[in-house]
């Protein structure tokens, strides 16, 4: 009997450990340094999106689970735009894109994020690229008007890189 429980529970640990790997993999990275982001969206010639979150925000969550991680997974977004969150909460340190080390929730605070979930499009000085979307209101056009912010961030960003030549 306790063969067999302890062959289950490593069946249930392997398990586990497996879907934690795989739902990581689909997660949208909390940013640690935008200098780095920057140099990759100035590369790439993409606009940085970021999530304003907190953890415990359900409609955070549905912004995630309904619109970001499956355009993440979407081969067009990825030449689109890079997805970055920021947790208004967290004292954990973040390189903004200055380089100057401040936290997760004095950056959301510099750029007067007061509601979760907010999604910023910047480009790669950190220059705020369009309107900002704030709340889930109307979820039923959320994935329109995120799209269009994307596709303006995205615009502006190549109408810059095209003026700078």
């Amino acid at each position: 009997m306790k063969l067999g429980i302890r062959l289950l529970c490593v069946i249930l640990a392997w398990i586990t450990t497996g879907w934690g790997q795989a739902q990581g993999d689909a997660a949208i990275p909390v940013v640690q340094d935008f200098t780095l982001e920057a140099r990759a969206a100035q590369t790439r010639q993409l606009p940085i999106l970021v999530l304003f979150m907190s953890p415990d925000c359900s409609y955070c969550e549905r912004v995630l689970q309904e619109f970001l991680l499956p355009m993440q997974r979407n081969a067009e977004y990825r030449s689109k735009v890079i997805m970055r969150q920021v947790d208004v909460g967290s004292d954990d340190n973040l390189r903004d894109f200055t380089g100057a080390v401040t936290t997760q929730m004095a950056y959301a605070g510099r750029n007067k994020v007061q509601m979760v979930p907010t999604i910023k499009l910047f480009d790669a000085q950190g220059r705020e690229l369009t309107q900002a979307l704030v709340g889930l209101s109307t979820p039923d056009f959320y994935g329109g008007y995120l799209d269009q912010a994307i596709d303006e961030a995205l615009a502006k960003v190549r109408a810059e890189k095209g003026a700078k030549r």
